[in-house]
């Protein structure tokens, strides 16, 4: 059999290997057919991560090569690796080999399944096992799996989906690649508003603080806005300005992971007052300063604040 080499392009002639403009991290997603690697492949995309499905692993280099030239777009890209492209088992391993010695981060996820899980998978769905058009679907499952015993054996990582929901599945990929990052991806918006003019049709939470102390009726201060110094340190001088704003953040720091881990995307925080200029725009402000500490993207946006 004649062996092929593919030569994956060396980052040795290139300055600052780490600028975020390069590729930072390359996971290459392989295993059993039914497993849940589509299902993986879409985690990483919500991710951030620019993928590739079912690549032959000749095109592997060349997309990399591709990632150097997108000046800076693509830093972290994930590709399946599919059996049915009928590859030799000794090109799967020259290339992981060769990607291994990048100065990128390369990591092997290999994902599985009981061979009973992966029957009852394809007897639901009617679909045809790749390696099963000419014997059974127990005997194909067996083949792949003695066919794919050195490439899971090259794994950094091994997923058995046998007991996952798709949802399971998810949160696992989530622990694992974005535990420290996923956060970043929430796009946090914090929205102030008038009650009477409606609650923000966007909005995700809300929150009304009409209860606190209204500046509306301090001669002084009715004329002004929640932008205002004066109007902060008449609200500040109120005790239950104070609680509130601590145990909203509170909830909100312990719910911003939760919601980025699931994979939401944004977020709207909607705070609401009678007329939307004075307490609700106080409140978002000092919300939306306390949230950003931590290097959050915030958007603030004061809907009703010239409203009459």
């Amino acid at each position: 059999m004649n062996q092929r080499a593919y030569p994956v392009p060396s980052d040795q002639n290139h300055a600052d290997n780490n600028s975020p403009s390069r590729l930072q991290s390359l996971v290459i997603i392989t295993g059993m057919s039914g497993s849940g690697k589509r299902s993986i492949f879409k985690t990483f995309e919500d991710m951030g991560y620019f993928c590739v499905d079912n690549l032959p692993t000749a095109l592997v280099p060349r997309l990399i090569e591709m990632t150097r030239a997108s000046g800076g777009k693509i830093v972290k890209l994930a590709i399946v690796v599919d059996v049915r492209l009928r590859e030799s088992i000794a090109d799967f391993k020259r290339l992981f080999r060769d990607l291994k010695a990048e100065t990128f981060r390369t990591t092997i996820i290999f994902v599985e399944a009981t061979d009973e899980v992966l029957a009852r998978r394809y007897s639901e769905t009617r679909r045809i096992h790749p390696l099963a058009e000419r014997q059974s679907l127990t005997e194909g499952i067996k083949a792949e799996r003695r066919e794919l015993s050195e490439i899971r054996a090259l794994a950094d990582l091994i997923v058995d989906t046998s007991d996952f929901s798709v949802h399971d599945l998810r949160n696992r990929i989530y622990e694992q690649f974005a535990r420290e990052t996923a956060e970043d991806k929430l796009n946090v918006s914090v929205v102030s508003f008038g009650f009477k003019h409606g609650i923000p049709y966007n909005a995700d939470l809300v929150f009304d603080v009409r209860f606190l102390p209204n500046p509306h009726f301090v001669p002084e201060l009715k004329d002004l806005t929640g932008n205002h110094q004066q109007v902060v340190e008449f609200m500040f001088n109120s005790q239950e300005t104070k609680e509130i704003l601590s145990k909203i953040e509170d909830m909100l720091e312990y719910l911003l992971p939760r919601y980025a881990k699931e994979g939401k995307s944004y977020l709207t925080i909607s705070v609401g007052c009678t007329g939307g200029r004075h307490r609700s725009v106080m409140v978002a402000n000092e919300l939306a300063r306390r949230l950003a500490r931590d290097g959050r993207r915030i958007n603030l946006i004061h809907r009703d604040i010239h409203a009459k």
